[in-house]
């Protein structure tokens, strides 16, 4: 005779949550649903869940009948090489944290590869293979950072998949008007209908698509509507004239100075601030100048200060924010954005003629020279002045790492951007030989990809340095992990004499020489890894 069976029911639509609780308290504490309590309740447990699995992996519950979607749209684009396409199987199965904790080994961390791969095969304008798109979508969904690559690699189809699947709903919010199709632009009817009775993500790519092909039609076409648009959406159809900024923008940015949303105001002053020859600059330019002047009573001259004593109803038409942060005086805080939005041009007519290296060199009264050298480097950043750029950074081999300009290292990263990428490249490089990459980690993130050459013999030399002195390993693994990421695979041969574990001084690290030793094994196994992908992908350099 057989003995009972427990009875396992039909799971309700949360009975996967209900398992799962039950789990995880115990069959003791939490009988699972449908099950009787006792001795057979943790087998049950797993017949259940077992029954419920196999019910979520099949997709799609019972369901009336209904249309059939629409196939997949065709991508007209060149398919993956072979090998190309087994190597993106490789990262995409690779999953973060599987080789637990501790050391890494000398394993190449292949989840951190993918950026790249999906950049180089972007660059080709290669396609994916259908069967690949679902775990690619499923990286992208764990990984904001790869969306926009992922995305374009994954093309048209990803839209498509997006709307049968709602765990990637996220490609139908980051494609432009979620993957509609837009009217020809050349249709002013079409155009209008759809600005007029569009979703807010087909108006935004509309008016995008404008914007590029012809700045003053989309700024026109935003006036039609902007005095009944909500706050939200002027701000960012606002923010989409970034794209195409110029003169002709002023007018209806003026007009922007006065809308009833502080965070509009913000943006528009800030847009108009770009506009050296705007109104604002140069009302920005009379007030800051008024702060600033040239002692040359003294035995050199001097830049004296004397920051504005309130904030007034105009300045903060200009976009001022007259309430300054916990912790920050009123007068510097008027006084550093008065500067920041003051045309940097103005300084040379303003103190007498100089160039910015000679005026950042003079010195300031009154403890001031960190506010207005610190207003200066964001001045630089948003108009994008190399000049006042290299002047503020100073040179890389000055004995203080600050700079004469910058006060932090994340501004040197971002005066570093308004430069060339060789040219930033080797300035990296000189702070690197002296300062070496203690303080470097983020003027190394600005750098392009992949390091020039003597970039990358700077990372090398200096890890070899910190190595040879028994320095503690752990505390440059994210340089390594960067080096991995970012040298230029043809590298990797110089690197094969770093391979040996080395000896230890005796006052080094315990083990650090079998770390040292893993990590370079590590770069150098990474290196020709990424060779590979390089030569599978059609071996040409990405634009």
């Amino acid at each position: 005779m057989n003995s009972p069976s427990v009875p396992v029911d039909s799971p309700a639509p949360s009975a996967w949550e209900e398992l799962v609780t039950a789990a995880l308290l115990g069959t003791e504490r939490r009988t699972p649903p449908g099950c009787r309590p006792g001795r057979e309740a943790p087998v049950a447990l797993l017949d259940a869940a077992a029954v419920e699995t196999v019910r979520r992996r099949a997709g799609l519950r019972p369901a009336r009948a209904a249309e059939r979607p629409q196939p997949a749209p065709e991508d007209p684009r060149p398919a993956l090489p072979p090998a190309a396409a087994r190597r993106l199987a490789m990262l995409l199965a690779d999953r973060p944290g599987a080789g637990g904790g501790g050391r890494r080994g000398t394993a190449p961390d292949l989840v951190e590869l993918l950026p790249e791969w999906l950049a180089r095969a972007n660059d080709r304008g290669l396609a994916p293979r259908p069967e690949v798109l679902p775990a690619l979508l499923d990286a992208a969904r764990g990984r904001t950072d790869l969306r926009p690559a992922a995305l374009t690699f994954a093309g048209t189809r990803a839209v498509w998949l997006a709307r049968l699947n709602p765990d990637w709903r996220f490609a139908l919010r980051a494609t432009p008007g979620g993957g509609a199709a837009l009217p020809h632009l050349d249709d002013p009817a079409e155009v209008r209908q759809l600005w007029q009775e569009g979703l807010f993500a087909e108006r935004v790519a509309l008016l995008s698509a404008i914007r590029a092909r012809t700045p003053a039609a989309a700024r026109e076409l935003l006036v039609t509507t902007w005095a009944t648009e909500r706050a939200e959406d002027r701000l960012m159809f606002l923010d989409s004239l970034r794209m195409g900024l110029g003169p002709l923008d002023e007018p209806f940015l003026e007009q922007a100075l006065a809308d009833r949303s502080r965070n509009v105001r913000a943006t528009a002053a800030e847009l108009l601030s770009a506009l050296p020859d705007s109104a604002l600059a140069a009302r920005m330019a009379v007030r800051a100048g008024a702060c600033v002047a040239l002692d040359r009573t003294g035995d050199a001259p001097t830049i004296i200060v004397e920051a504005p004593h309130e904030c007034d109803a105009g300045m903060e038409r200009d976009g001022v924010v007259a309430k300054a942060p916990s912790g920050r005086g009123e007068r510097s805080w008027w006084f550093g954005q008065l500067v920041e939005a003051t045309p940097l041009g103005t300084w040379a007519r303003r103190l007498g003629g100089r160039t910015p290296e000679e005026i950042v060199a003079l010195p300031v009264t009154d403890d001031w020279q960190a506010e207005l050298h610190a207003a200066w480097c964001r001045a630089a950043v948003r108009q994008r002045d190399a000049d006042w750029a290299r002047a503020l950074l100073g040179s890389p081999s000055a004995p203080e790492a600050g700079g004469p300009g910058a006060v932090s290292l994340a501004e040197r990263a971002k005066l570093l951007g308004t430069l060339g990428p060789a040219e930033r490249a080797e300035w990296v490089a000189g702070f690197i030989a002296t300062h070496g990459l203690s303080e470097a980690f983020q003027l190394l993130g600005v750098c392009s990809v992949p390091w020039a050459a003597p970039l990358g013999r700077a990372v090398v030399d200096a890890l070899n340095i910190a190595r040879d002195a028994g320095s503690y390993p752990w505390s440059f693994s994210g340089v390594m992990g960067l080096a991995e990421r970012c040298l230029d695979p043809a590298e990797a041969s110089r690197l094969d004499g770093l391979l040996a574990v080395p000896d230890e001084p005796e006052d080094a690290s315990p083990g650090a020489g079998g770390y040292w030793a893993e990590a370079f094994q590590r770069l150098v196994t990474t290196l020709r890894l990424r060779a590979a992908m390089i030569e599978e992908l059609g071996g040409l350099s990405p634009s």
